[in-house]
């Protein structure tokens, strides 16, 4: 074979080692790039996207997200710095209401020991129903507020199911009873043991049960399993399937609870979540069910 042929076979050796050894280098460099993009996006650092290549492209591409980092940053904090002083203050307004809101209700109950007209008295009730919904909302914006800041550190440890759920019907047993709802409960002699928080968790329960007195035809059923599911299911013809969807979002109530704040669920969900555990609804041939999944011991 001709000299010139080898030399030319041997030169394409050389141009494909070239190439390969040149794509391996650029790939190695957005492995790089791709690692620690996802790492100071997940982690509030100032730090910068170090790369060891020196392909001018490369570099360039690690200097221009360096600067969307530098400015992602500075909105992340600016958002953060914004959202604790509108939880700062919505805390601060809310606890300066409840002692005027809690002196109106005193003075009205003394008003309503007085003499007074027929239309006076329809008057005082209005106003009373009134001064209790907006004394309501300030008390729970005032947990709200509390529960998705992270002033209070949530001791999780694990806690009895069994014993929480049946203390929470409990409690809630009379409501539900001059509601006309009488609870079908299945509670497992098995002792279930889950994460969490007592307090949460008697909170989020009798929040749901809240929501289901609201809510219910007339009916709540209640199960506990032994994989640490807790269901609560009752017909509720008068959701739709997109009000479902919203019963987790804050201040959002449906036309048939309008003595409700919209925040007891979006309690529920922030403090399932802080304790690791999930939440969720499902509507289904006018059944709503509400399903929590708690962490395993």
């Amino acid at each position: 074979m001709n000299i010139w042929v080898w030399v030319l076979i041997f030169g394409l050796f050389i141009v494909i080692g070239i190439l390969l050894a040149k794509v391996y280098l650029l790939k190695k460099s957005a492995r790089e790039i791709k690692r620690a993009f996802a790492e100071k996006i997940r982690i509030d650092t100032n730090t910068l996207i170090h790369i060891s290549s020196y392909d001018p492209d490369m570099r360039e591409l690690a200097s221009d997200l360096n600067t969307q980092l530098k400015y992602f940053n500075q909105s992340r904090q600016k958002f953060e710095h914004g959202d604790l002083e509108l939880k700062e203050a919505i805390t601060n307004i809310s606890h300066d209401l409840r002692t005027p809101l809690t002196a109106i209700y005193g003075y009205l109950k003394l008003l309503q020991n007085e003499e007074c007209s027929e239309a006076g008295r329809t008057y005082l009730v209005a106003i009373e129903n009134r001064t209790k919904a907006m004394k309501q909302l300030t008390e729970e914006l005032f947990h709200y507020t509390l529960t998705v800041s992270d002033t209070e550190e949530m001791i999780i440890e694990n806690v009895n199911l069994n014993g929480i759920l049946e203390g929470c019907i409990s409690s809630y047993y009379s409501v539900l009873k001059q509601n006309n709802i009488t609870p079908q409960i299945t509670i497992p002699d098995k002792r279930i043991f889950g994460r969490g928080n007592e307090n949460a968790l008697s909170r989020i329960l009798g929040n749901i049960i809240s929501n289901a007195v609201k809510y219910s035809d007339g009916d709540l059923k209640i199960v506990l399993t032994e994989n640490r599911e807790l269901l609560f299911s009752n017909h509720a013809s008068g959701l739709t399937e997109i009000q479902v969807e919203r019963l987790f979002d804050r201040f959002y109530t449906v036309n048939n609870a309008r003595k409700s704040t919209g925040l007891g669920l979006s309690i529920a969900k922030v403090l399932i979540e802080k304790m690791g555990g999930t939440i969720s609804a499902n509507y289904e041939n006018e059944v709503l069910t509400i399903k929590i999944n708690m962490q395993e011991e």
